[in-house]
Order: C-alpha cells, then sequence, then structure tokens
C-alpha cells in the first residue's frame, strides 16, 4: 500500500463511532459525515476511493451508480447486516465487505436483558421507585428455569443465546434451515418450535425467504401467551400482526431492538417529531413491549471489533485489490 492516505467518505457518524476509528485508523484520511449515505448525500463522496456505511444507509442501484461514477472503488459496511445493498448493482462494479461478527456476545447477553426486563417487570419497578411507588401490584413474572426457549437461527448469536439460556435451566429448542451438524441442542421443524416454545428468539439474517417469517400464520401456531425476542432484523416481523397478537393476548410480551420501519427513526433524537410512524407509536406505548433503538450490538469490545475488522477490509483491498470479508 502507498503511503499516501486515501480518502475514505464515512456516513451516519456517532460519536462512539469515531473513538476506535481514530484509535485505530493509521492508512485513511477519514471524512465524518452525520448524514446517511443516501441519492441526495452521495455527492459528499466525491474524491474517495471508499465509503464506510452503516446499516439503515441507502445503496440502492440509484446510490451504488453515484458511488460508481464519482469514483468509489469499495463499499466498507461496518456492520454484519447487508439487506440495505443493491448486490445485483453492486456486481462486478464496487467491491462490498462486511463486519460479520463483531461481538455476538453483545447481542446475545442484550436479548436475556431484554427477556428479563420484560418478564420481571424491571422498567415499570424503575419507574415506579423514583416516584417512591413501592408497590408491587402488577409486576408478577415467572420462572424462566424450566421453561422451554425456542431459537430461530444458530449463527454464533444464535449459539450463545442458547448457552446462557441453558445457564438459566431452560430447555432449548431450535430451528435454522442450514443446521449445524455437531450441535448439542436439538433441531425441530419451525412447526414444532412454534408450537412448543414458551419464549421465541429471533437470531437470524434477513433473507427472502426469512421476510415476516413472524406473520399471522406462524403466530397463530404459537403457545397462548408467548414471549417474542427480537435482535436481529426488524423486517422478520410483520408489526401489524405482532400488535394484534399483543392486544388480543396470544402474545403475552415482545422485547424488540428492531423494527420494519426503523430507518428513519432509530439512532436519532427524534423526540421533537409531530408526525410519527403509528404503528412504532402503538408498539411504543404498550405496557407488555420493551422497544429500544436497535442497540443489542453497543458495547465497547463491539465497537472496537467493528473499527478493527474494517479497517483490515480496507487494508486487504488497497493493497492488493482483495476482497475480505465479502458480501455474497
Amino acid at each position: 500500500m502507498s503511503e499516501k492516505k486515501e480518502r475514505i467518505a464515512f456516513f451516519d457518524t456517532k460519536p462512539y463511532d469515531r473513538v476506535w476509528f481514530d484509535q485505530l485508523n493509521r492508512h485513511y484520511h477519514i471524512k465524518y459525515y452525520e448524514h446517511k449515505l443516501t441519492p441526495d448525500s452521495v455527492s459528499l463522496a466525491q474524491g474517495c476511493r471508499a465509503v464506510i456505511p452503516f446499516v439503515n444507509d441507502t445503496l440502492d442501484k440509484t446510490v451504488i451508480d453515484g458511488l460508481c461514477e464519482t469514483g468509489v472503488e469499495m463499499i466498507a459496511l461496518r456492520c454484519a447486516g447487508y439487506n440495505n445493498v443493491d448486490r445485483q448493482a453492486a456486481a462486478g462494479r464496487i467491491a462490498v465487505t462486511r463486519v460479520p461478527g463483531y461481538s455476538p456476545y453483545a447481542v446475545a447477553e442484550f436479548t436475556m436483558g431484554l427477556l428479563l426486563t420484560l418478564n420481571r417487570k424491571i422498567h415499570k419497578a424503575y419507574f415506579r421507585t423514583r416516584d417512591f411507588n413501592f408497590s408491587l401490584n402488577g409486576l408478577v413474572g415467572f420462572d424462566l428455569h424450566g421453561r422451554t426457549v425456542g431459537v430461530i437461527g444458530t449463527g454464533k448469536i444464535g449459539q450463545i443465546f442458547i448457552r446462557i439460556c441453558r445457564g438459566f435451566g431452560m430447555n432449548v429448542v431450535a430451528y435454522d434451515p442450514y443446521p449445524l451438524p455437531d450441535a448439542d441442542f436439538p433441531y425441530v421443524s419451525l412447526e414444532e418450535l412454534l408450537q412448543q416454545s414458551d419464549i421465541i428468539s429471533l437470531h437470524c439474517p434477513l433473507t427472502e425467504q426469512s421476510r415476516h417469517l413472524i406473520n399471522a400464520d406462524t403466530i397463530a401456531q404459537m403457545k397462548d401467551g408467548v414471549y417474542l425476542l427480537n435482535t436481529s432484523r426488524g423486517m422478520l416481523v410483520e408489526s401489524e400482526a405482532l400488535l394484534d397478537a399483543l392486544k388480543s393476548g396470544k402474545i403475552a410480551g415482545a422485547g424488540l431492538d428492531v423494527y420494519e420501519e426503523e430507518t428513519d427513526f432509530f439512532f436519532e433524537d427524534r423526540s421533537d417529531m409531530v408526525k410519527r410512524d403509528t404503528l412504532l407509536s402503538l408498539l411504543v406505548s404498550m405496557p407488555n413491549v420493551v422497544l429500544t433503538s436497535h442497540q443489542a450490538f453497543l458495547t465497547k469490545e463491539a465497537l472496537h471489533n467493528i473499527a478493527q475488522v474494517t479497517l483490515e477490509n480496507l487494508d486487504a483491498y488497497f493493497k492488493d485489490g482483495t476482497v475480505l470479508n465479502p458480501v455474497q
């Protein structure tokens, strides 16, 4: 790699993003932009050889065409998910890399935190005691020990979540269209998982096959009073069907770190917004929902690994054209 520092455009920048990129960067002149990457902001990449976008940036054909026209050679995603990338538009024109596993522990641990908060009403107790209300009415939960958790998706995050659940004495069943050959937990069909599980946790990527995996039909197959957890991708769950099931009690509670139409809301302060997403507003207002802002990944270790792997991807490409961790 030459001594010249390549120019890189970094989009959707938050203060916590810069900490490790600034510490670990040795070879690049990184221009940080608070703007998301969209057709309107793609011109900011002019003069750069690569861009570093995040999970909710727009990487459709229009944006990819614009990047190619400005001379950008590489899209270095600083996230694992790539459902926002038009891979057909990128193929053969621009390299696209990602960070496949920055901290599976962060996401798995956060998922258990959502379950504990939801089940034991910790969020409600917190606000009560701040008002000096020490009543226990309405705070009844249930023992996790002995309950059956159904884990959909058994990649690194799913496997770690399974180990955490077993530490609580829970029974585990799993579903994955590509099961591990040496798994020490039982795989069942999706139908069996839906029927058997007291708690269902989603740890699978978003694909055409998994989009709206949780819908009115699959919810109907679940136990009455099931708990649903989603720290993967918002579009795995059909929001209207979820809302109906929460209102009817079919789903007793939902712990959500993602939402299917989150792009215009998550990672930003929208507290002054008057015109709000109706479904999102209803979900947030439900007493049996804990909804957070796509923060399951957000640990010091994960942020370090994101920066390190993203920079390694850039280093390999600008050294000899090697594409590490490609988006397939």
